[in-house]
């Protein structure tokens, strides 16, 4: 079930005219609250960035004011959710790693998380470890002995980074690990030439920074055609897929980048939320694309037709109702959808067990762990970790 579906992508008569159908027989208005809270990543990234642009589009629109929280790592994105503080959080692939229950969620104070996606962004860039081109790397396999970051708290980035590092062979352990406290103080550390590589959307601001600094930026590619890199990279995180981009610091359709992608942001919902507030939430941001999709480079992927919802995470009720009233949502997707709540609902059984065996708070990391496993293998399920 862990397997990433090709986009798949409606032609444009075919898009217009479910979208000119679903607006002729809508089945309810867009009913939003006067204000939402959304979490998402730091000031300056591309996902605050359009979160704020489809914010305006809100309150143009709607008269609806968005609040946007940033959180400097994955930990503070999701607890605001979690708490009920944040209706939403836009998020990167930590919701997928807080489905599973894993790194930084294998912890008694979290355990796997009942997310649901509404809508996410499939843009033209890659999400890849940017490299500072002072360094001279040519590979990820010559990152050996260099410095690389890592984010305290934000086990998404972190297991990214290790990703890429296993396609050149190279493992933490052969680099100069830098922590920092989160994405952009990371980011400023590279361009301050205090470490030398970090992960990032290819068109995030602070990448930016760094193409605009005496230090420069370079992607390292990963070969589309490399089988024994691609295994290593998804034995480590299995959400990954070949992508060429084409917008990005020093990246442009004249020189695109042969790397990879996942969906970013995520606009993810706890399973409980409302039906009507998701699914106006889903429709108003569909509606309302034009009003903000050059706002940011990476704005675009909000698309309907560059949605892929045959992922790894499934979609909350209410946004499955409007995209099945929109006419892309078929009986084969409802059935991977209703998988994948499996999913996550094995995963929840597996963890209310666990706990009620009183595990040892030394040893609570890796018991569950195995745990997991076994719940996962026994009901036909996969997994990375």
């Amino acid at each position: 079930m862990l397997r990433v579906a090709k986009r798949r992508v409606l032609s444009a008569s075919a898009l217009i005219a479910c979208l000119a159908m679903f607006a002729h027989h809508a089945a309810a208005e867009i009913d939003l609250p006067r204000t939402i809270a959304w979490s998402a990543y730091n000031l300056g990234t591309t996902g605050y960035n359009q979160s704020v642009a489809i914010g305006k589009a809100l309150k143009e629109n709607y008269g609806v004011n968005l609040r946007v929280i940033p959180g400097k790592n994955d930990i503070s994105r999701l607890l605001p959710l979690r708490r009920g503080r944040v209706q939403f959080t836009a998020n990167g692939i930590a919701t997928f790693i807080a489905q599973e229950g894993v790194f930084q969620f294998a912890h008694p104070n979290w355990g796997p998380l009942k997310v649901r996606l509404l809508i996410a962004s499939n843009s033209d860039a890659n999400q890849s470890l940017g490299v500072a081109a002072d360094v001279g790397v040519a590979t990820f396999a010559d990152l050996k002995g260099k410095r690389v970051a890592w984010v305290r708290g934000a086990p998404s980035l972190n297991v990214n980074t290790e990703a890429m590092l296993a396609c050149g062979g190279l493992t933490w352990d052969d680099v100069e690990r830098v922590d920092y406290p989160g994405y952009d103080a990371m980011w400023t550390g590279v361009v301050n030439d205090q470490v030398d590589a970090a992960f990032a959307n290819t068109v995030s601001g602070p990448t930016r920074r760094l193409e605009a600094s005496p230090r420069g930026i370079f992607w390292p590619t990963l070969p589309h055609d490399d089988t024994e890199c691609w295994q290593r990279l998804n034995g480590v995180a299995p959400y990954f897929t070949r992508h060429i981009a084409t917008r990005g610091a020093a990246i442009t359709a004249t020189n695109p980048h042969e790397g990879a992608t996942y969906p970013y942001p995520l606009l993810t919902a706890l399973d409980t939320q409302d039906d009507d507030l998701v699914y106006s939430m889903t429709r108003a941001i569909v509606e309302r694309y034009d009003d903000y999709k050059d706002a940011d480079p990476g704005a675009n992927g909000w698309a309907v037709d560059r949605q892929i919802f045959d992922w790894v995470v499934p979609y909350h009720g209410g946004a499955v109702r409007y995209w099945r009233e929109a006419g892309v949502w078929t009986d084969a997707l409802e059935a991977h959808n209703n998988r994948l709540v499996e999913r996550q609902e094995t995963l929840a059984s597996a963890w209310e067990r666990f706990l009620a065996t009183d595990p040892d708070e030394e040893t609570f990391a890796d018991e569950w762990l195995v745990i997991r496993r076994e719940a996962l293998t026994a009901a036909g399920f996969e997994s990375a970790w």
